[in-house]
C-alpha cells in the first residue's frame, strides 16, 4: 500500500528507526517509533522532539502586491504584518466557512512565505493561483522543502549549537538562517503548545539536518500520534476535523484569529470572503460552537462521537478525541449548541452505546509554553 503513497524527503530514515508507518493526507508518514506514542508525547514535553512534517504545503507569494491580495483571501491583517514575523490565517468561502487555516510570514517587503495543510494543498494552490493571477507570482514549492519541526522545552538550546541566533528569536518571529551550511527558513512555532521551531530546508538537505539533530541527547523521533495528542492538549484544531468548510471562525471558536484592523469595526472591516456572515454571527451568535471536552471517567471518547445532555438529547458531536498523556486524564474537542457551551456544563459522550460523563472546559487544557 505504501507504494501508492507518497514520501516524504525522510521516509527512509523513518524505516531505518523502525517507524509504523500509516497513510495521511496521502503520505506514507511515521505514527510512532519504538518509543511509543505515550513516552514520545512526554519527551516532547519534557525535552525535545523531533517531527518531519514535510507533507505540508509551502508556497511562496511574490511581488510589491502580495500582502495586499492575499489580505483579500483572508480575515486577518497581513498589510501590516512585519517583515520577521507570521501570523495565523484561515481561508474563507463566500458563505463564511474555512476552507483551510495556514502560516504566514513576511520574509520581506515583497515576499510572502505560506505553510498550508496537506491534504489541502493543492487546492489552496489552485485557490492562490485563481484570486491572484496578474497581483502577484505564487510559487509552490511542494517538491523542493523538506519541513521539520523541534519542539520542546530544550528545542531552542539543542538548534542554538547550530545557530546561536535563535536564542534571541522569540514566538512566531521567522528568520533565513543557515544550518550545516544551508539557507534555511526558521520559524520559532509549533503544534505542540510548546516552544519550538519550523525549519523549511531544502529537500536535498533535509536527511543530514534531521540525523543532526537526532544526534542531539535531548531529541528524539515523534511520530503523528503524540503530534496529535500534543496539539489536542494545547487545544488547538485540527482542519478537517475540528474545523472544515462547514464552520466558520465564530463557530471554530476562532475569533481571536480575526485580526482588529479586519474586524467589523476596523480600519480596513470585511473586504474577506464570507465577511458579512461572520460578522452577523458575531453581532448575532451562532447556533453551535467548539468547545473542549475533558472526560470524568478513565474512558476516551474518539471523533464521531454524539454529545447529549441529562435528558438523553443529543446536543452536538466530538471532533478529536483520545487521552492526554501529559494531563492524565481523556481530553476531547467537539461541537455543541449554544446552550450547552459554559465552562462547567455537565454532558455525556455516547462511546458503545454507553453515556461517558464529559465536563465543558476551557482551553487549552495543558498551559502553552510559547516563548514570547
Amino acid at each position: 500500500m505504501s507504494d501508492a503513497l507518497l514520501h516524504t524527503p525522510l521516509h527512509a530514515l523513518h524505516l531505518e528507526l523502525g517507524a509504523r508507518m500509516v497513510p495521511f493526507a496521502g503520505y506514507d508518514m511515521p505514527v510512532h517509533y519504538p518509543l511509543g506514542v505515550l513516552k514520545e508525547h512526554l519527551h516532547t514535553r519534557e525535552q525535545a522532539g523531533l517531527f518531519d512534517v514535510s507533507h505540508m504545503g509551502q508556497i511562496i507569494l511574490r511581488g510589491a502586491g502580495a500582502a495586499q491580495a492575499l489580505e483579500r483571501l483572508v480575515p486577518v491583517d497581513i498589510i501590516d504584518l512585519r517583515v520577521g514575523m507570521q501570523r495565523y490565517a484561515m481561508f474563507t468561502h463566500e458563505q463564511g466557512g474555512i476552507l483551510d487555516d495556514l502560516m504566514v510570514a513576511r520574509m520581506a517587503d515583497d515576499e510572502l512565505f505560506l505553510v498550508v495543510n496537506a491534504a489541502c494543498k493543492h487546492q489552496d494552490l489552485d485557490h492562490l493561483q485563481q484570486h491572484l493571477a496578474g497581483q502577484c507570482e505564487v510559487q509552490a514549492l511542494f517538491d523542493e522543502r523538506a519541513l521539520l519541526a523541534l519542539q520542546g522545552p530544550a528545542a531552542a538550546r539543542v538548534l542554538a549549537r547550530l545557530a546561536p541566533e535563535v536564542a534571541a528569536m522569540t514566538f512566531m518571529q521567522v528568520r533565513q538562517l543557515t544550518l550545516l551550511g544551508t539557507p534555511c527558513v526558521v520559524s520559532r512555532s509549533g503544534y505542540t503548545g510548546e516552544d519550538g521551531f519550523e525549519i523549511s530546508v531544502p529537500v536535498a538537505d533535509a536527511e543530514a539536518l534531521a540525523r543532526r539533530l537526532l544526534s542531539e541527547p535531548e531529541v528524539e523521533a515523534i511520530g503523528l500520534g503524540a503530534r496529535d495528542s500534543l496539539r489536542l492538549e494545547a487545544g488547538l484544531c485540527l482542519y478537517g476535523h475540528d474545523m472544515d468548510s462547514d464552520s466558520t471562525p465564530v463557530q471554530a471558536n476562532l475569533l481571536w484569529a480575526i485580526s482588529k484592523a479586519r474586524r467589523s469595526e476596523g480600519a480596513r472591516a470585511g473586504g474577506f470572503p464570507g465577511a458579512d456572515t461572520i460578522f452577523a454571527q458575531q453581532r448575532e451568535g451562532v447556533a453551535r460552537k467548539r468547545v473542549g471536552l475533558l472526560g470524568q471517567t478513565r474512558t476516551p471518547v474518539r471523533e464521531g462521537a454524539e454529545i447529549v445532555d441529562a435528558a438523553g438529547q443529543v446536543v452536538g458531536t466530538v471532533t478529536s478525541g483520545g487521552y492526554g498523556p501529559t494531563l492524565g486524564a481523556p481530553l476531547a474537542m467537539g461541537y455543541v449548541d449554544n446552550q450547552h457551551t459554559a465552562i462547567g456544563t455537565e454532558l455525556h459522550a455516547m462511546v458503545r452505546g454507553k453515556p461517558v460523563p464529559l465536563l465543558v472546559s476551557k482551553m487549552p487544557f495543558v498551559v502553552q509554553r510559547y516563548h514570547r
